[in-house]
């Protein structure tokens, strides 16, 4: 096991509701991309989370790594010391680094403030679940030597066979603002567009063009983080997506995830390899050419495909009960369906293929209810029927939030009148996204 995902992560204090006191609305989306990070994480339950922050001891010849069984962190600094958490290290990752890395130095973080850098982050990470933590500082020490280390935290995961995160915090340009905490230079704006275009592609090469001169005049403190991101994924086939990017305090925030290709899920990756052959030459791919997962050769249950662009929605289409002969096959028709068949849209176009967000529900066997009180619009998806005409409704849906009106809604897809008599039936689903 290595390296499973890595992140770029700002760490604004104001985005803790309690600090920022109303203000934290105006990075709403930063906070957003904050929660389906954490969410990433929870989802794949990471034996050690190693995190670099620029505001942890800066060293002139190492890098500063903490090294004892816990640590404590808490925002004195910003007026709420009661905000503090107790966390867990791994002093066997720390020690490995420093075997095989001689620039790294060992500190008992016992006698160490953990800083922002740190706590933003973890402060979110943590509310989804409880992670042994490694934190590393940057320093004076050159591009490639900050690549080295990120080379040997990935070594290391690899050697002690640990499913390992690595987050880089840092913000971009301080500098956005004529109104914010360091003013305004007009190279905090292209600093930030070319960093946010690396994020996008992510093509870290880009990082050694990058002007001395316009780095220094941007403010930045993230940086020689994104160095050690680079060299963490090294030689890995990954997949980058810049989640969001704002400054509206006068700092750049940018959230971006790398996922390597083994992290794929084989459910979303089926349906999208599928949507990109039928959109691209009107043929519906064989199971056997994606996958030799055998789950995905079992018997079907009912699945549903849906696809966003830009955080709308663009397609979802699927079947209540199975149709065809095993699960694979059924995620295959219905990714067909949702990308070219769902009355609502036209059919998504080759321009759009690399802009998709999908999702695969697969549906458990719809149990019969006796009224609507057996409900929970988080938990369970309705079907709502009368006769032949049956509407259906996935759980957990973005402004869904009583049961009336999820019961309302599937019944106007089935065009069922709120007076008619109807049978309800509940179904659980696992939700399978990108």
């Amino acid at each position: 096991m290595s390296i499973i995902a890595a992140f770029l992560l700002p760490h604004p204090p104001i985005a803790i509701s309690v600090i920022g006191r109303g203000e934290e609305r105006n990075i709403q989306s930063t906070i957003n991309a904050y929660h389906q990070i954490s969410k990433i994480i929870a989802d794949i339950q990471p034996d050690i989370i190693v995190i670099s922050s620029p505001h942890a001891p800066y060293l002139r010849e190492g890098f500063f790594v903490g090294n004892s069984e816990s640590a404590t962190g808490d925002f004195s600094r910003f007026g709420h010391p009661e905000l503090q958490e107790t966390f867990r290290m791994d002093r066997e990752f720390a020690s490995a680094l420093k075997e095989i890395n001689d620039q790294v130095r060992l500190f008992d973080m016992g006698k160490t403030d953990v800083d922002h850098g740190v706590m933003v982050p973890l402060s979110f990470i943590q509310q989804q679940g409880s992670y042994r933590w490694v934190i590393t500082g940057i320093s004076t020490l050159t591009k490639q030597e900050h690549r080295q280390l990120g080379k040997d935290i990935s070594a290391v995961s690899e050697r002690l066979n640990k499913k390992t995160v690595f987050i880089a915090s840092g913000d971009l340009s301080h500098r956005l603002k004529h109104d914010g905490p360091y003013g305004y230079v007009k190279e905090g704006e292209i600093f930030d567009r070319k960093i946010t275009e690396i994020l996008s592609s992510g093509n870290f090469e880009l990082l050694d063009a990058l002007d001395d001169t316009l780095c220094e005049k941007a403010g930045e403190c993230g940086l020689r983080g994104l160095f050690v991101l680079d060299g963490v994924l090294s030689n890995q086939k990954v997949s980058p997506m810049l989640l969001s990017y704002e400054g509206p305090f006068g700092v750049g925030y940018a959230i971006a995830s790398f996922l390597l290709d083994k992290m794929k899920d084989p459910y979303v990756d089926l349906a999208r390899k599928t949507i990109d052959h039928y959109v691209r030459k009107r043929e519906i791919i064989k199971l056997e050419e994606t996958s030799s997962l055998m789950e995905l050769s079992l018997p079907s249950g009912g699945v549903f495909v849906s696809i966003h662009r830009q955080g709308r929605l663009r397609g979802c289409i699927g079947t209540i009960e199975p149709v065809r002969k095993n699960l694979g096959t059924e995620i295959i028709y219905n990714a067909v369906a949702a990308c070219s068949r769902d009355p609502r849209f036209y059919p998504v176009s080759v321009q759009e293929l690399k802009d998709l967000e999908i999702s695969v529900d697969v549906l458990t066997e719809p149990e019969k209810i006796q009224n609507k009180n057996e409900l929970d619009v988080r938990r369970y998806g309705v079907i709502v029927a009368s006769g032949s005409r049956r509407g259906l409704l996935l759980p957990d849906l973005e402004g869904i939030d009583s049961i009336d009106q999820q019961v309302s809604i599937a019944r106007r897809k089935a065009g069922i009148d709120a007076d008619e008599e109807v049978e309800l039936y509940r179904f659980e689903v696992v939700r399978h996204h990108d």
